[in-house]
């Protein structure tokens, strides 16, 4: 078996994003701990490494480090909860927001020259400004050359050919070498700059920027990249698979209906707005019952009479002022437009039992997508949301799998791993799809991964040189690829 050119922990491994990246790197797992047995499960399926555990039983100030072996890296994606706009975010103040002191007594027994860590974006929200400056104040108390600001990075910011995926995955990296005796200067001149930015908020990305040195430029047959370009950006038929008939993956009738009655909605709106795309405000349907004239009518009945006129109604004053300003709108539009819409809502049903509130609203975000068939979609508490079909919004534990309206399905479980940038031959053994679809949610994405951990040893090389174990790091990591998907292509299971 071939000596690893370094050793890594994988903390809260989940099914082994971190894994993928580093074990493609050249390094050799030498710890793993998940508490969730099911992702455990398929943890040591896929890596054959037992992860099975709980870090606060091995990893604590008060009952020592147990069972933690040297390394060189550590890498953990400790967990969001406390940090999530979808949770409490009381950070610290939470339980599991603690563990990242679990981490620190590892941290101070071993010192690992590099320290990988991710979390959702949330973590540099302005709720958690004293979690921030924790977790960078311990990192520089042990003696390491780490970043004050954020590394915000997403997937779909890489092209296919630097390891990247069409998901919107927007997670804060905090990446760290062991130099103690540059932490004082670190102090003084405000530390390095981050290892990766959101680029994509300028209107063409330089990718060229991240390559290692001009000889990898001259290999690249591509020089701009940009997200959401027709051309140049993603396409998800890249990813999907072909058939429409998925086991689990179906849309239920009701589901159709939705769809297709705002489909209808779209395609009798275009014409009337002169052939332009919807407004980017959220359609409210119940908004439109605000009007005194809508409610004299029977919904239920067989044939209605459409009004000649409307009268526009009073908004509250005492309401938010987004409220009053997605309302102000939605009368707006349907006093100009109220002869189609009347029409349109009686023989959808849109305001019987058949369309619960939360399916009388439409996100439109696929600007001039010519049908909601032809889009991404979401169906979320707020609404039917719509997006081009290039890329995808973040996999999410806790909200209904993205649907994908060419195929007239959901994502498979299959397709969300390759978003997550997981090999075909990467198992799940036999889980239900509920599972992977949540492991999948609460992942890593393996292509930023790789991405962030290059560019950090890009970054600190100088640093890292200084040592042996830097060196290896460096000469595994200056060897390997652009992207992992090559390598990860020959991924075998450890079990079947």
């Amino acid at each position: 078996m071939p000596t690893s050119a370094f050793r890594f922990i994988d903390l809260f491994a989940g099914v082994g994003g971190f894994h993928a990246a580093l074990k493609a790197f050249g390094g050799g797992c030498v710890y793993a701990v998940e508490i969730d047995k099911h992702a455990a499960k398929v943890y040591e399926a896929n890596w054959g490494h037992e992860a099975l555990g709980d870090i606060t039983k091995d990893a604590d100030d008060d009952l020592g480090i147990m069972n933690v072996p040297e390394h060189d890296v550590l890498c953990a994606g400790f967990p969001c909860q406390p940090f999530s706009k979808s949770g409490a975010q009381r950070g610290m103040d939470e339980t599991r927001g603690t563990l990242f002191f679990n981490i620190a007594s590892i941290i101070k027994a071993h010192h690992p020259k590099i320290v990988l860590l991710e979390n959702v974006r949330n973590l540099i929200g302005p709720r958690h400004e004293h979690e921030w400056d924790v977790i960078i104040e311990t990192l520089r108390d042990e003696g390491y050359h780490v970043s004050e600001d954020a590394a915000i990075f997403s997937p779909h910011l890489l092209p296919s050919a630097m390891g990247g995926a069409p998901q919107v995955r927007e997670r804060v990296f905090i990446t760290a070498t062991h130099a103690p005796r540059q932490v004082a200067r670190d102090e003084e001149l405000g530390g390095p700059s981050p290892v990766a930015s959101m680029a994509d908020r300028f209107p063409k990305t330089p990718t060229l920027d991240y390559v290692w040195d001009e000889q990898e430029r001259q290999r690249l047959d591509w020089e701009w990249f940009e997200p959401r370009g027709h051309s140049s950006g993603w396409n998800l038929e890249d990813l999907l698979d072909d058939s429409h008939n998925i086991p689990g993956c179906d849309l239920s009738d009701a589901e159709r209906r939705w769809i297709d009655a705002w489909d209808e909605f779209v395609q009798i709106m275009r014409p009337l707005m002169g052939d332009r795309h919807l407004p980017g405000h959220p359609i409210w349907a119940d908004a439109w019952l605000d009007f005194k004239e809508l409610k004299r009518i029977n919904w239920r009945a067989k044939t209605i009479k459409v009004p000649t006129r409307v009268s526009r109604p009073t908004i509250d004053p005492s309401l938010p002022a987004w409220k009053q300003s997605h309302l102000r709108k939605n009368h707006d539009m349907f006093a100009r437009h109220f002869e189609a819409i009347i029409p349109w809502a009686h023989y959808w049903g849109i305001y019987t039992d058949t369309f619960p509130p939360s399916r009388r609203k439409l996100e439109w975000q696929a600007q001039e997508t010519k049908s909601l068939w032809d889009t991404v979609m979401h169906l979320r508490p707020s609404g039917i949301r719509a997006k081009k079909p290039t890329y995808l919004p973040a996999l999410v534990a806790i909200t209904q799998t993205s649907i994908v309206g060419p195929r007239e399905r959901r994502l498979s479980p299959r397709e969300t791993a390759r978003l997550q940038g997981l090999p075909d031959t990467f198992v799940f053994t036999g889980q239900p799809a509920a599972a992977t679809y949540r492991q999948m949610g609460n992942g890593v994405n393996v292509g930023a991964v790789w991405h962030v951990f290059r560019e950090h040893v890009r970054r600190d090389e100088e640093l890292l040189r200084k040592s042996a174990t830097g060196r290896a790091i460096v000469k595994a990591v200056r060897a390997a690829p652009l992207r992992p998907n090559e390598i990860l292509a020959e991924h075998v299971p450890a079990r079947s």
